[in-house]
């Protein structure tokens, strides 16, 4: 199993930029990916194959930041250390295993 030391979590910005961005969680596995997601190449990437470019860079899991509010407000994960409740999360829904 992929330790929590493996992973690292990264906080970003993506969307058109006329419109407010939307920030994005990303769990990212570090031994597939050592330098994290290429925000260039992501942004250049075919919307077809975002998921596919996405997993090649390592991501394990992807959160939108309404989303990561709701699961804070559910108490399925903890805003003081939001690496290691996403981990965890992971885990529990056996996307790690």
């Amino acid at each position: 199993m992929l330790e929590k030391e493996d992973t690292k979590l990264e906080i970003f910005g993506f969307g058109d930029e006329e419109a407010k961005e939307d920030t994005f969680y990303c769990l990212v596995n570090t031994v597939k990916s050592p330098d994290g997601i290429d925000l260039e190449k992501l942004s250049n990437a075919d919307p077809r194959k975002f998921d596919e470019v996405l997993n090649e860079m390592g991501c394990i899991l992807l959160l939108r930041g309404d989303e990561v509010e709701e699961l804070i407000n559910r108490g399925d994960i903890s805003d003081s250390d939001l690496h290691k409740s996403i981990y965890e999360l992971a885990v529990e829904e056996e996307i790690i295993s």
